[in-house]
């Protein structure tokens, strides 16, 4: 079976990698154009272009695939089914239509809950006690198509978004390689999706990033995680936009004005919240690095009685 690819970051490069390994024949592989990235903003290849490159294999990179042009490229590899990961770009109906087994898509949620572009995030911000990956018939809309294959994994208490990430990439790319292999024989069926429980895993934006410690802690938690590694969660004290990596929330018997600092020590630094207590436990500074409360302390005085800035409204 011949096997398109359109995917853009790590997330579908650890697909993309599996489905090779399995012995698949990829005559395409489509991805973003290469963005200006680090100090020089010189022009950097997708990770999907990257390995598809050290395999040798075909690649391209259209800025739409709405033209006549990018869909006769697409025709012209002769794909019995494309599998999409975080492409970045519409797929419209006439591409949807080329592959003979129609176009299906990896997506990192349990559809229809966290429809859009930041399941992972999502789910950890709102304190989900599961996620998941679920391979999905692509149809024109955001991710509405019926689900061909679905698999959950638990959300531990300490995962961030890199770590559910790259559980959910590997996850993804098994479930892709299954899906692929019960394809040879045919169309799968498909589990349309409920109406009831769609939910929006909106782009994160950097305005989400401040802590707004009038909230509960354990919301707070959730954010440092959900936001780890981008966009960052911040905090500002005397004028300084800190970067909070790590925090655990803390049950307190009374109540403080939030964002005030009720200790800092080694264990880190305790922060009143509206609900409880946020315990610190990893900073950066401007222009430093990520460090534990301990080593930070050392470089940036922090004591009891000291108030971070509440966001303003």
């Amino acid at each position: 079976m011949r096997v398109a690819f359109a995917g853009t970051p790590e997330f579908a490069a650890v697909a993309l990698e599996a489905i090779l390994a399995a012995g698949f024949d990829v005559p395409l592989v489509l991805t973003q154009p290469d963005r200006p990235a680090g100090r020089g903003l010189a022009l950097q290849p997708s990770p999907v272009k990257k390995l598809a490159e050290a395999h040798g294999l075909p690649v391209f990179q259209p800025l739409t695939l709405k033209d006549a042009d990018a869909q006769a490229r697409v025709a012209a590899a002769g794909a019995d089914v494309m599998v999409v990961a975080a492409y970045g770009l519409i797929l419209p109906q006439a591409v949807l239509d080329l592959p003979r087994l129609g176009c299906i898509n990896i997506h990192a949620s349990l559809l229809p809950r966290w429809r859009g572009a930041a399941p992972i995030h999502r789910a950890i911000l709102a304190g989900d006690d599961e996620t998941g990956v679920c391979i999905m018939q692509m149809e024109a809309g955001l991710d509405t198509g019926p689900v061909l294959a679905r698999a959950a994994l638990p959300i531990a208490g300490d995962d961030n978004a890199s770590r559910l990430h790259d559980k959910l990439a590997a996850l993804g790319a098994r479930l892709a390689v299954e899906t692929l292999g019960r394809l040879t024989a045919g169309p799968l069926p498909a589990e349309p999706q409920p109406e009831a429980g769609v939910t929006y895993a909106a782009k994160l934006a950097k305005s989400e990033a401040p802590l707004d410690f009038a909230r509960p802690a354990a919301d707070l938690q959730r954010q440092v995680r959900a936001f780890d590694p981008f966009p960052g969660s911040t905090a500002e004290l005397a004028g300084a936009p800190l970067k909070v990596w790590g925090a655990r929330d803390v049950e307190m018997a009374e109540a403080a004005i939030p964002g005030t600092v009720l200790s800092a020590g080694k264990d880190g630094i305790l922060v009143a919240c509206g609900e409880g207590g946020l315990l610190l436990t990893e900073l950066q500074k401007p222009g430093g690095k990520r460090l534990p409360a301990e080593q930070f302390l050392a470089g940036f005085r922090i004591a009891a009685g000291d108030r971070f800035a509440l966001p303003q409204a």
